[in-house]
């Protein structure tokens, strides 16, 4: 009996032991990265690897840095060079950022006037405000740009270096603006949780819509893919994270990788973050700072995209954590959150890691040559047309130089959807040059708003701008006037004001919420006006609008005038149709003008539908013009 219970004994303690090992193996392997993948265990990369500088919500970036102070073999900040994953590791030339608004639920799509896309359902107006962003970056002389331009890549960079051998090729300073292109692909309502597989699809789709089709245009390229507001992208609500990136050739993404003929796709998810309130960054900077989170988070994303473009062959440690992951959510002291100011405003960022200074930086000097080489400007004037079936339209596409020399750029048109045609002459410029846009409607082409998108390339420079195109109904008297009712802002007109006012008002409206007011303070010449072709065919056009005239003056004089008229694209004055004084005070009144005669000389060419107000310097007078319509038939 008692040999038993010793042989018992003895078992239970090499069962103990045993077990106590195997939990201190267990603990070994946990100190060193927590399982086989090496990732923190409280990442939302954990056990998601196709997240790759994922933005953790605060609270769950508080867990990590918990376990890392407990689990100190974890640490180690220094980025060392992955070796690049189809020779790509770093965005080595000047930025290219598309930003993609995913699925219908964004609303009604209107235009500011700072030329940004805006939408009707976007509670906090995060869709201007990542748009001015990205045209901010590399003016003003900002330098948070400078911290990611000391990374680099090549074959002369050695995997694991942690700093450049000389000529190598850096990450680009975005001179002049980092914004190449912004779609609104409201072609269908994105997923209420769209999978990395998902999300990298229509990356691709946005390539082909800047018909960005070959790998060189998508090299220096990076998509962000934008959800509206209540949309949960990969579950990131109950994921603990804010956004991530990737490339559509990860074969870890949920769902599996997506196919691309166009080279390799860098994208990133990106939520509307403001739904998430403070754990995202609502007012992580500014007390009053509902966006901070947007343009942190994104800002975050986009710096780790430049530094690890097709991860994780770019710049990562040995944690795999990137450039920005290392920084997240520093409140105070070196490395915080700041407001950084570049030459359109100031924008709420994140610092991110720099190895020549061994910490966290909010700004550096530009390293490796700036922008990367010869750069340059592309717009559109007009940027919206509306022609009648069986007609055409032109608009004038202009370069500029932003940085090096002038070098040749080479253009390229795309219609979507399809239906109008457009071409180009000539289709490449010496940058400081334009090209003439012409764009051709088919008698059978269906009413509706098509977009035209001129993408120029010079080098590894490559800039988008686009054209609107109105097509009306054709025959029986279509009005091809776009925005008559000026319920989409000032989109498809061009404004002036004396006083540096919006036109575009809604104190009184003569339907809808809004109508152009022009002047009502002394001294003012407000104008706006919107360019139209004249069909070809056209056999009768008919101007008609709606005008309010409220005045403080008295008597028969006249001392302040309203003027609608028909002028040349060039601004000449075609006809006048009315020329209205404030003797004249009346409520909504319509005036409607057969102007067939007028334009009989313009058939197949653009025209200006103008207003002014003009005062003087004594007693105001309001002028207002509404529900404006150029009928045609």
């Amino acid at each position: 009996m008692q040999k038993r219970i010793m042989r018992f004994f003895s078992l239970t303690v090499f069962v103990l032991l045993l077990s106590a090992l195997s939990q201190a193996s267990a603990f070994a392997a946990t100190a060193q990265g927590t399982s086989s993948t090496g990732i923190n265990p409280y990442s939302p990369a954990y056990q998601h690897s196709y997240r790759h500088g994922v933005v953790p919500t605060i609270s769950q970036n508080n867990k990590m840095k918990s376990y890392s102070q407990m689990h100190p073999a974890v640490t180690g900040n220094t980025l060392g060079y992955g070796g690049g994953i189809d020779g790509i590791g770093v965005t080595s030339g000047h930025e290219k950022v598309y930003l993609i608004f995913y699925g219908t639920q964004w609303g009604t799509q209107s235009t500011d006037s700072n030329g940004n896309l805006t939408f009707s359902n976007d509670p906090k107006s995060g869709a201007p405000l990542l748009q001015q962003m990205f045209k901010g970056l590399g003016t003003g002389n900002e330098l948070w740009s400078g911290v990611m331009t000391q990374y680099c890549d090549g074959s002369g960079v050695a995997t694991g270096a942690s700093s450049c051998p000389s000529g190598a090729a850096h990450v680009g300073y975005p001179t002049n603006g980092a914004l190449s292109g912004v779609w609104y692909d409201n072609s269908a309502a994105s997923p209420s949780a769209a999978s990395g597989h998902q999300l990298a699809v229509e990356a691709i789709n946005a390539a082909a819509h800047f018909n960005n089709t070959t790998a060189a245009s998508n090299r220096y390229a990076q998509y962000v893919v934008l959800s509206p507001t209540g949309a949960n992208p990969d579950n990131y609500k109950t994921g603990g994270f804010c956004a991530w990136h990737d490339y559509n050739g990860d074969t870890t993404l949920s769902g599996g990788a997506a196919s691309s003929p166009y080279g390799d796709i860098a994208f990133t998810n990106m939520p509307y973050v403001m739904d998430q309130g403070t754990s995202c960054g609502q007012n992580f900077v500014n007390p009053n700072g509902t966006d901070d989170g947007y343009t942190m988070v994104e800002g975050h994303e986009y710096a780790e995209t430049i530094t690890d473009q097709n991860p994780a062959g770019g710049w990562t440690a040995s944690s795999g954590q990137e450039n920005a992951d290392e920084c997240a959510w520093i409140s105070t002291g070196q490395g915080a959150s700041a407001n950084v100011t570049m030459g359109n405003g100031t924008y709420a960022m994140q610092s991110t890691w720099s190895n020549d200074t061994n910490r966290c930086d909010i700004s550096h000097s530009i390293i490796g040559g700036g922008s990367g080489g010869n750069d340059f400007s592309i717009s559109a004037n007009p940027s919206s047309l509306s022609i009648a079936p069986g007609s055409n339209g032109t608009s004038t596409i202009s370069t500029a130089v932003t940085s090096g020399s002038a070098g040749t750029v080479s253009l390229t048109a795309s219609v979507s959807p399809s239906g109008p045609t457009a071409s180009l002459s000539p289709t490449s410029v010496t940058a400081g040059n334009s090209s003439t846009l012409t764009v051709s409607v088919g008698s059978t082409v269906a009413s509706g708003t098509y977009t035209v998108t001129v993408s120029g390339t010079e080098g590894s420079a490559n800039h988008s701008t686009s054209v609107t195109v109105t097509v009306g109904s054709g025959g029986g008297g279509s009005n091809i006037i776009t925005n008559g009712g000026f319920e989409s802002g000032s989109s498809s007109w061009t404004q002036s004001s004396t006083g540096g006012y919006q036109i575009v008002d809604p104190s009184n409206p003569h339907t809808g919420s809004y109508s152009a007011y022009l002047c009502g303070y002394n001294y003012c010449t407000d104008t706006i006006y919107q360019t139209v072709t004249i069909p070809s065919t056209a056999t009768k056009v008919v101007l008609s609008y709606w005008t309010y005239i409220s005045t403080s003056e008295s008597g028969s004089t006249c001392y302040d005038y309203f003027y609608a008229r028909l002028r040349t694209s060039t601004g000449s004055v075609i006809s006048t149709p009315q020329q209205q004084c404030n003797a004249n005070t009346h409520g909504w009144t319509k005036y409607s003008f057969d102007v067939t005669s007028a334009l009989s000389s313009y058939k197949g060419q653009q025209v200006q539908v103008y207003f002014a107000g003009t005062t003087d310097s004594s007693l105001v007078t309001n002028f207002y013009v509404d529900d404006v319509a150029l009928t045609v038939s």
